[in-house]
């Protein structure tokens, strides 16, 4: 096996026409005009939606899930281990998947053939066991009952263009982008939703550090002392040890930008790398796809996320 801290984790094959692909729905409950809005922009680009039997489900008491720990284990397992689907994606966030992860069966997850994932926030940890336990690049990307995917054209045809089209991708940056910390750095793409990565701190399976990495980070509702708290717990905890460099996300619904980036600055900013402020993924209205697993150059000056080599093969 090649290196992965330098060439990075497996790439999963390109979507074309034709090819079927999974909704689950690992945490929250779902919208069901939303969950069909999706499919229809999904059969749109040629592909063949499969909606998982418990997507649309409820838990019979906490209605912050979408069905049972086992109905949305089921689905996934399911979806992961059907030949014929080339990816699963993810319907919504919400909390749940941290429930799911330990109840999946990661020796038979590991037989199937590299398949795409894609999805955001508490989609974190999903990311992240694939890349530690399958060794698998995925797609922090729009959800495919979300808001932002069925609402904001550019927000879908980047998801779109990653999927069918990845060599068209590979410099991602964003109109707000601007250094917080100037600097140029390589390494491996990890991260995702902030709260979910210091939340996994001390559990099975978590990494031990992102050293290495251009470390993704973003989050949503939580106000600045709430950022504060959690960058200095994944500080505290060892996880930002060795990071080359941090590209920062949106942070919809967290406050006034001005007090958010200031504890960035001063939390990030005695890493000594590069940290580049809102390159434009995440929990906003419109959102990049941005490939977890991969080397790429973070140039906070130029506002720029260049991979090294397309997202999928």
């Amino acid at each position: 096996m090649t290196d992965s801290t330098v060439t990075g984790l497996t790439r999963p094959r390109r979507l074309v026409p034709g090819d079927r692909v999974a909704l689950v729905a690992p945490s929250g409950q779902v919208d069901p005009r939303r969950l069909d809005a999706g499919c229809a922009l999904l059969r749109s680009w040629g592909l063949e939606p499969v909606v998982g039997r418990h997507v649309l489900g409820s838990h019979p008491r906490l209605r912050h899930f979408a069905g049972t720990d086992a109905d949305r284990t089921a689905d996934f397992q399911e979806a992961w281990l059907d030949p014929d689907i080339a990816a699963v994606i993810c319907a919504r966030g919400g909390y749940g998947a941290q429930r799911v992860i330990d109840l999946l069966d990661w020796d038979a997850l590991h037989t199937a053939p590299p398949k795409v994932l894609v999805g955001f926030s508490d989609v974190t940890v999903l990311h992240e066991q694939l890349a530690q336990r399958l060794g698998l690049a995925s797609l922090y990307g729009p959800m495919g009952a979300g808001a932002s995917f069925i609402s904001d054209p550019p927000t879908a045809e980047h998801l779109r263009r990653t999927l069918f089209e990845p060599a068209t991708v590979q410099t991602l940056t964003g109109p707000e982008a601007a250094p917080l910390v100037p600097g140029r750095a390589h390494g491996i793409t990890a991260g995702g939703c902030a709260a979910v990565l210091a939340a996994e701190r001390g559990t099975p399976g978590a990494r031990a550090s992102f050293a290495g990495a251009i470390l993704l980070l973003e989050d949503v509702n939580e106000h600045p002392y709430q950022l504060d708290r959690i960058i200095t717990h994944l500080l505290r905890s060892g996880a930002l040890d060795g990071v080359r460099g941090v590209a920062l996300g949106s942070w919809e619904g967290c406050g006034d930008p001005e007090r958010v980036r200031a504890v960035m600055l001063e939390r990030l900013g005695p890493l000594g790398v590069p940290v580049l402020w809102e390159l434009g993924f995440g929990h906003g209205p419109s959102t990049l796809t941005v490939p977890l697993g991969l080397p790429a150059v973070l140039d906070a000056d130029a506002g720029t996320l260049t991979l090294d080599l397309p997202a999928l093969l």
